[in-house]
């Protein structure tokens, strides 16, 4: 069974790769979007995906990288 810890290791590696993958993005920006997908998500209850579809999500709340760029 997945406890907190494991969620919050899920969080911060989510969080890791999306500003890896968006260094354009503020990192907070970033963090603020993994959490905001977790808390979305946490009570699923087939949690091996979690991970992903917390990916998945905080992609969706970030900003499109055409916006982003223009900022650069």
């Amino acid at each position: 069974m997945k406890t907190e810890s494991d969620d919050a290791l899920a969080i911060h590696q989510v969080a890791e790769r999306l500003t890896k993958a968006h260094p354009q993005l503020d990192t907070a920006l970033v963090k603020k979007s993994v959490q905001t997908a977790y808390e979305e998500l946490r009570y699923a209850r087939v949690r091996t995906y979690l991970p992903i579809l917390m990916e998945l999500r905080a992609k969706d709340l970030l900003p499109p990288d055409e916006q982003t760029e223009r900022r650069t």
